[in-house]
């Protein structure tokens, strides 16, 4: 979480903080891609109890998270664990829409301070989405936009608001040699897009 008073203060201000954490090209795995970004926001009059309720209301994410959230439902709970799905849609030079399943785990440090871990457990590709033809592609039809997703949030309630932070460690495949013109603008630019608009759309209806 942003601790500097010039950070907090653009923070306070409206601005969102993001930061790419990738390390250096020489360690990526061999034939695939690390994306590791964070975001940081400031939802004046927002508090813990207001994120919480959005972030579990999972029936609701695909009018809050529109247009990139399509469906969304939860399979199972148990406490403060449980699994979901969502069908989400990605556009940057092309469109691609995948299914994907998560395990979710939430946590309360104290009564202005928590967390929630996302792990994925299931990326598929779509091919012909909503139309009589939809079918999921087979791993070697699927180009490998989305491999794995990690998401972590934490908030912290002070200052007349909600502070919020979230960190998206990603895997995809490499950028094929001469389709890079295709795929290169997705792979590098929608980990990024994806988590700003992701942060943008919660303080966004936090701050209704």
């Amino acid at each position: 979480m942003a601790s500097d008073p010039q950070s907090e203060l653009r923070l306070r201000r409206g601005e969102l903080i993001v930061e790419k954490l990738t390390p250096p090209a020489g360690a990526d795995l061999p034939g695939a891609m690390l994306h590791h970004w964070r975001g940081t926001a400031f939802a004046p009059g927002a508090n813990a109890a207001d994120f919480e309720r959005l972030m579990k209301d999972f029936n609701a994410y695909p009018q809050r998270f529109s247009p990139q959230v399509l469906q969304a439902r939860v399979l199972a709970q148990q406490g403060d664990r449980l699994q979901a799905t969502m069908r989400v849609r990605q556009r940057h030079v092309i469109t691609v829409v995948m299914d994907t399943a998560y395990d979710i785990t939430y946590g309360r440090l104290d009564a202005q301070h928590g967390f929630s871990v996302s792990q994925s457990t299931r990326i598929d590709e779509i091919d012909s989405p909503g139309t009589a033809r939809e079918r999921v592609l087979n791993s070697s039809e699927e180009h490998g936009f989305l491999w794995r997703l990690n998401t972590y949030w934490s908030y912290e309630e002070r200052d007349g608001g909600l502070y919020m932070q979230i960190e998206s460690v990603s895997l995809t495949r490499s950028i094929p040699t001469g389709l890079g013109w295709a795929i290169r603008p997705f792979v590098e630019s929608v980990p990024r897009d994806s988590l700003e608009f992701t942060l943008r759309s919660t303080c966004n209806v936090l701050r209704r």
